[in-house]
């Protein structure tokens, strides 16, 4: 994710054209610290990489995320992530974009995770029949479980792709996840502030220990 301190980082751009080539497949940003024009332009660059391009919807209304989801799909964005009423972010996004949601009780900005592992499960179900393409899983920043318990939760009830967003900053935390059952997950502010890999001598180098990590 180009993001830092849950918010677009203002040098997208230069940090794209460092990690071209470097076999990153999926990339994204979330609705904040940018302009829906800028929007657009991440996006375009994603996609001209030939990457899966993401927005990850962040605000505290449903009235918020529905516009965020329509400056996503208007960007071009493959996946919707996140967001508050997730049946009309749905409604809008359906036979136009890919949406995930986020499962349990979201709170706040940045974003906490109440809810427990069994309102996980019930959730994931719930936005299966609802026809969504998976679930952004913010597990790491639960309040009132064990993070690994609520991703075991959601893979249970979720037969569509099961990323899981926010506070991932080791390797340890990664092959948690694969064995969890995460199909994906999302990397901000440790790429940025150097914490994941600190002993890593660039951007393209950071990353490329990341995938390496995330494959085990």
């Amino acid at each position: 994710m180009l993001t830092e301190g849950d918010q677009t980082i203002s040098g997208w751009s230069e940090v794209l054209d460092a990690l071209d080539g470097v076999g990153l497949n999926h990339i994204g940003c979330k609705e904040v610290g940018i302009s829906s024009e800028s929007l657009k332009s991440v996006v375009a660059k994603i996609n001209g990489m030939g990457a899966t391009s993401y927005i990850e919807l962040v605000g505290t209304t449903a009235a918020e995320s529905i516009q965020a989801a329509e400056n996503a799909i208007a960007a071009g964005a493959h996946r919707v992530l996140g967001g508050v009423d997730a049946e009309a972010i749905q409604a809008a996004c359906r036979g136009r974009v890919e949406y995930l949601p986020f499962p349990g009780r979201p709170e706040g900005h940045p974003t906490a995770l109440g809810g427990t592992p069994e309102q996980v499960l019930t959730d994931c179900a719930r936005f299966t029949q609802m026809g969504c393409a998976g679930v952004d899983l913010l597990a790491y920043r639960a309040t009132e479980a064990d993070p690994l318990d609520l991703v075991r939760a959601a893979r249970r009830s979720t037969d569509g792709y099961l990323a899981v967003a926010g506070s991932i900053a080791t390797p340890e935390q990664l092959n948690a996840l694969r064995e969890a059952g995460a199909d994906g997950f999302t990397v901000g502010t440790a790429v940025f502030d150097g914490s994941f890999f600190p002993e890593a001598t660039s951007m393209d180098d950071r990353v490329s220990r990341i995938l390496d990590a995330a494959v085990g």
